[in-house]
């Protein structure tokens, strides 16, 4: 046997909340531009990217932990507040079953 599978190989990249390793396309990749950190859904800004789950429990635990700054590897502290707006604007609301 040749090795080859049938299955397409999918890019896995880490979220910088959690930890967790998933596929690319499952997490939104985040940028720097100037001091700030913004959303790049398109994956196109220039620059070291981090990537993160799109919803807020990743985002603070992300936050909470200095994340970024380790991700971008630099010692100054980032302004997330248009990150959060942008995850708080395309988060799924999670709907509970009712008993």
């Amino acid at each position: 046997m040749s090795g080859r599978t049938r299955s397409l190989a999918c890019p896995e990249r880490t979220c910088v909340g959690c930890r967790e390793r998933v596929a690319k396309n499952d997490l939104l990749r985040v940028a720097v531009s100037g001091d700030a950190c913004v959303p790049d859904p398109r994956g196109t800004l220039p620059g070291r990217g981090a990537h993160l789950h799109p919803d807020l429990v990743c985002f603070d635990l992300a936050v909470r932990r200095r994340a970024f700054s380790r991700a971008f590897r630099s010692k100054e502290t980032f302004d997330t507040a248009e990150l959060r707006r942008y995850v708080e604007q395309n988060t799924k609301p999670v709907e509970v079953a009712a008993p």
